[in-house]
């Protein structure tokens, strides 16, 4: 792996990260307001980094 292949997986991942920080936080009723559950928060996270 060169470092730039490292580096964008790092910022993927810290991506990743943020969205389910972000997204864990919302109650489940503004979860809920949009069209989401806790579930999805995982793949949502996923897609958001480009995994």
């Amino acid at each position: 792996m060169t470092i730039k292949s490292i580096t964008a997986r790092l910022n993927a991942w810290r991506r990743y990260r943020a969205s389910v920080r972000e997204l864990s936080q919302l109650s489940d009723r503004e979860l809920s307001d949009l069209g989401l559950n806790r579930y999805d928060i995982d793949g949502i996270a996923r897609r958001s980094a480009g995994f």
